[in-house]
């Protein structure tokens, strides 16, 4: 972790604080896949009522200057809250979650059920299975009762009742496409575009859950997508070609509907084996 903060130092003085369980660090920086400029993500797992002010009081000690840090909700339903620090240089940003909120989540995503919350930040929705995905891809930095570890080996394996819910979840991608084609043909550019992200997103996660793989929001997920077993040829490419030029007439936004659908067929057949 050289070259930046000392987060390993901040995730201990993080977790002194009343109500703090642990931290876990996520993001591209726990995967290995970041840039020198990313982001330090850093998960504050809290139990109960956690000291907002005691919180801020040490983001603005590591920052040396005031920090607004949201407490629970401030942030919306699912990103419970935090701050967005500068220290170093370097972004680091604090995300709240709820440790008890998180373990009902993932007793759900075991019998199969997921939500899709509306969220900030989320376009298209706060996909439920987010919360053990992150903790799944992350790495705990300071975890004292040893809860986040024992969570992490928990969910290491991706439960078959989940992937089957969300590879079945792939039928919305061709109801989107049904609605894109009736607003194409009335040049409703928005519609269509909406339509056509809602259905390449939906199809993401599916891809992801058919190769028992965590995907945690729409950041990368295209490509990410590409590069699993059920993805056909070109699937990256050719959704942001349809994405990137839906046009703004009915027949270059019905050409890109057709194409879509095309796209969303050979995924679902790929699903289907």
């Amino acid at each position: 972790m050289s070259g930046g903060p000392d987060v390993a130092s901040m995730a201990a003085a993080i977790a002194g604080v009343p109500g703090v369980v642990g931290v876990l660090l996520g993001g591209s920086r726990a995967r290995g896949a970041h840039r020198p400029d990313s982001d330090w993500d850093l998960g504050i797992y809290y139990r109960g009522a956690v000291d907002t002010a005691g919180l801020a009081a040490l983001a603005a000690e590591l920052t040396g200057e005031p920090v607004a840090v949201a407490g629970p909700g401030g942030w919306g339903p699912w990103v419970n809250g935090g701050a967005w620090l500068t220290v170093d240089g370097m972004a680091v940003d604090w995300i709240l979650r709820d440790l008890d909120r998180v373990r009902t989540v993932w007793a759900e995503c075991r019998q199969g059920r997921y939500e899709v919350g509306i969220q900030p930040g989320h376009p298209l929705g706060f996909w439920s299975p987010c919360y053990p995905g992150e903790v799944a891809l992350g790495r705990p930095l300071a975890d004292p009762g040893d809860e986040l570890a024992a969570l992490r080996a928990e969910v290491g394996r991706y439960p078959e009742k989940l992937r089957t819910a969300l590879v079945e979840a792939a039928w919305e991608a061709d109801f989107s496409v049904v609605g894109a084609a009736k607003s194409a043909r009335s040049g409703d550019t928005l519609h269509v575009s909406l339509c056509l992200s809602r259905a390449f997103g939906v199809l993401a996660q599916s891809l992801h859950a058919h190769a028992r793989t965590w995907c945690l929001n729409e950041k990368g997920a295209l490509a990410a997508a590409a590069g699993l077993p059920g993805a056909p040829p070109g699937w990256a490419a050719r959704a942001a070609a349809l994405l990137g030029g839906c046009g703004s007439t009915a027949a270059e936004l019905s050409r890109t509907v057709a194409s879509a659908s095309v796209l969303v067929r050979e995924v679902r057949e790929s699903l289907a084996e």
